[in-house]
Parts: structure tokens; sequence; C-alpha cells
């Protein structure tokens, strides 16, 4: 890890060590019995910079033993998701951290212990947290509640106010179509030099036709093949379609194509890199951390810093409106049944869920949102709701991509790239990308 990295972790562990004195009649007595608790998570420093430091500081009786998921050992050819249920037989975890394909199957083969007893038991608030984050996780265990997550990423489209009232176009709202935000975003000019222009909208990936494509595509449940039939799905007319939407877009000149966003490694210049911030797109599809950013930048360089902004949901489909492949849930804690160690790994859960973990931490900026709705607000009152309003669901695109065998998705990500980069450069048609794409990728399916 660089000098930099062990700066900012030193920088964060002090910040909670101070916030914690502000608490400590709530730690737990530590002449309580001592415990062990064997937690998987990514690694040891990762676990102690987002939670480690202030469960220890509450719960002094319990030791921890951290099992680092990094040393999972995944094999070309070999299911991902076996490579890791084999890493848990053999390093006996009590507590498990997992992302949603292996809470899933983990859930489906009876390895997880039921919650409800002790949210039941411990009268624990549900309704204080993103509903739709509970209802994600019940739905990927047949209604039963095995884990619960205590933070989330998420994107929302920002939009920037003074330059919609400054070229007369109505705000965007929530709940909006991909052709609705781009046809939203293709009314402002097009013209000017790079450096002075307005931009309509400046997407997550720039002007990428794969990348706007299958975000696009996963909105509307696409997918590039289906994992029980092995079969590639991209010939087809609805992926035409997105994709055909996605290069008028780009070639319509409205959404920002990146220029100049290096800059010269000040901090003002990462504040400025993003042109959202520096009032020269109208609209751009972010990440939450953005509200960080813009914070950040108005705080330092008022002048130079957007200042009148708010959000809207991501787009959605039509069909079905009121859900969001948008939001990132890939830290579910969950109590392995075999473990013998279940009251401690509850503590664990039942702490780093609750308002008092949400409230410290929200002073201490990790790049996540806490799933404790309380803690989910700024000082200007701007549309934060966008950002978990929708309910998240599983994205179509990434869909149990794990039982593939290692590597093999990538393959196919590359593939799709390179071919619809022909199409962005005018070297062949977009029905001949998606045969290539078709025909190729089922080679990879089918090993050859």
């Amino acid at each position: 890890m660089s000098s930099k990295s062990n700066f900012q972790m030193v920088i964060i562990l002090s910040m909670l060590t101070g916030l914690l004195m502000g608490c400590s009649s709530s730690v737990k007595d530590p002449t309580e019995t001592p415990s062990k608790l064997k937690i998987m998570y990514y690694d040891e420093m990762g676990y102690y910079s987002q939670y480690g430091t202030l469960f220890a500081a509450m719960f002094p009786e319990i030791d921890v033993e951290v099992i680092s998921k990094n040393n999972v050992k995944y094999e070309k050819g070999k299911d991902m998701n076996k490579a890791v249920m084999e890493f848990i037989d053999a390093k006996k975890p009590d507590l498990l951290m997992l992302n949603g394909e292996q809470y899933k199957n983990m859930s489906s083969q009876g390895k997880l212990y039921d919650l409800e007893s002790f949210i039941k038991r411990d009268k624990f608030d549900l309704e204080g947290t993103v509903l739709g984050i509970t209802d994600y996780i019940r739905e990927l265990s047949d209604g039963k509640l095995y884990g619960m997550s205590p933070a989330f990423f998420s994107k929302a489209v920002y939009y920037n106010k003074d330059l919609f009232a400054k070229y007369e176009i109505p705000f965007p709202e929530n709940g909006m179509s991909w052709d609705k935000l781009l046809q939203l975003a293709s009314r402002f000019p097009t013209t000017g030099s790079e450096e002075e222009r307005i931009y309509g909208i400046k997407t997550y990936y720039s002007d990428d036709l794969y990348e706007l494509g299958i975000s696009m595509g996963g909105t509307l449940g696409l997918s590039f093949f289906n994992t029980s039939s092995m079969k590639m799905t991209m010939n087809s007319e609805s992926w035409k379609a997105v994709f055909e939407s996605a290069l008028e877009a780009i070639k319509s000149e409205t959404i920002y194509k990146g220029v100049n966003e290096s800059g010269n490694g000040s901090y003002e210049s990462y504040l400025f890199q993003n042109p959202f911030v520096a009032g020269k797109v109208a609209m751009t599809i972010d990440e939450n951390y953005l509200v960080n950013q813009i914070t950040e930048a108005q705080e330092r360089f008022k002048d130079k810093a957007i200042s009148n902004w708010d959000m809207v949901t991501m787009p959605v489909n039509p069909q079905n409106p009121n859900v969001t492949n948008s939001m990132s849930i890939d830290e579910i804690f969950a109590i392995d049944a075999r473990s013998s160690n279940i009251d401690a790994a509850w503590n664990f859960i039942s702490y780093v869920n609750s308002d008092e973990f949400a409230r410290i931490k929200k002073e201490v900026s990790t790049g996540s949102l806490t799933s404790r709705t309380k803690y989910i607000t700024d000082e200007s009152g701007h549309n934060l709701e966008a950002l978990y309003s929708l309910k998240p669901i599983e994205s179509s695109i990434y869909k149990d991509n794990e039982k593939l065998p290692y590597g093999l998705f990538s393959k196919i990500v590359v593939l799709m790239q390179e071919e619809l980069h022909k199409v962005t450069s005018e070297r062949q048609s977009l029905s001949k990308a998606l045969e290539n794409i078709q025909a190729q990728g089922q080679q990879l399916l089918d090993g050859k």
C-alpha cells in the first residue's frame, strides 16, 4: 500500500477515535465474558477502517480475527462462487461479508442463520433503514432475512438549475426513461469551442458506446447471454434499438467527451476535473460521492464551483418504473449457520446497522451511503431521496456471471468493446457488430 494510502488511513482512524470519545458511555463493560469472532472481509486494514475500530471500542470483550477474502483462489475455468464456498468451508468464519449472488446461493442451501429471532428479541428498528435494501435482501433469500447491509452506493442524475433556466429548458424529473433524458440533453446548444461550450449531459463513462449502451440496456432488463441455456442474446431487436439510441446521442455532440480531464495534479484540479462541478455541463450521471466533491469545491473555491444544483433518480424502465439497477449493495453481512459464536456475530451486525454507528460514520466520509435514512441528508435540502427512493434489483447485465468459468465474462466484454468501437469509428455498421458479437461470443461460451 502506498504511503499516501497509509496516511489517509491514519487520518480516518484518528477521526474515528476522536468521535468515539463522545460516545464512551455506550461502550460495553470489558468484564463481560470474552468471545472470539472470525470475520470474513476483504482484508484486515479495510475491515478496521470501515468497521473494526468502532466495533472494538464498543465490544472490547470480542476478539476479532479477520479472514481476508482476497485470499480466495480463483482458477481459470473454475466457477468463482464455488471457489468462495470452498474458502469458507476451509477457513470457517463466523461472520460472512457476501455479495448478492453469494448470499443468494448460501441462503438457498440453508447455510446462513435466520436473523428474524434476533430482530424480534432486540426490537431492532428495521423501519429506520432504506426499506428497498431490506426488501432486496429478502427477495434474494425467498422472503427471509439472513443478512443485513449497513451501506450502499448509488447513482443519480445531477442537474445544473442555472443552465436549465438560462436556456429555458424544463428541469429533469424523477423516473424519466433514457430516451427522454437524452432528448432533454439534446435541447442544449452544441456550438462553441471545446473549452467554452456547454454540453447537455456527461454520462458516467463519457461517450463510450459500449458503456452507454449497456447502461441503457441494463435499465431495460437486457442481458448479454442466457446463463441457463448458455446462448448469446446480443443480436436482437431490443439490443439493436438500445445501441441505435446511444449511437445517435453520441453523434449529436450533446454528450461530454472528456476533454482536458487530466488536470495538473493539484487539489483544485481534482475538484474541477468533473465539468459538472465547474458548471460546464447541464446534467451528469454520477455516484453519490459527487455530493461531497461539490460541497468541497463550494467551500474552497466558491466563485468557481456550481452553486445551484439538484438531482433526480436514474433513468428507469417505463414498464417497471419503481425499480433500479443503479444501487450497489456489495456488503451483506450474514452469520454462518455452523458458527458457535452466533451472539457475538449478531452484536456486530446489529451495531454496524444501528443509528449510533451511522451517526458516527456520517462524520467521516468513506464514499458509501449509510442504510439508515435519518443520516442521508445535506444542509441545503437537495433531493437525496433520488439516491434511494427506487427499489434496487439485481443487474441483468451481471446477474449470474459468477457461474461462468473465471475470466470468461471479461473476454465477452472485451469482444463487445472492440466491435462497438469499430462502429463509433465508422469502420463497420452496428448490425455487423452485433452479428460478430453474437457469433464470437457464442464461441467463447462454447469453450472454443
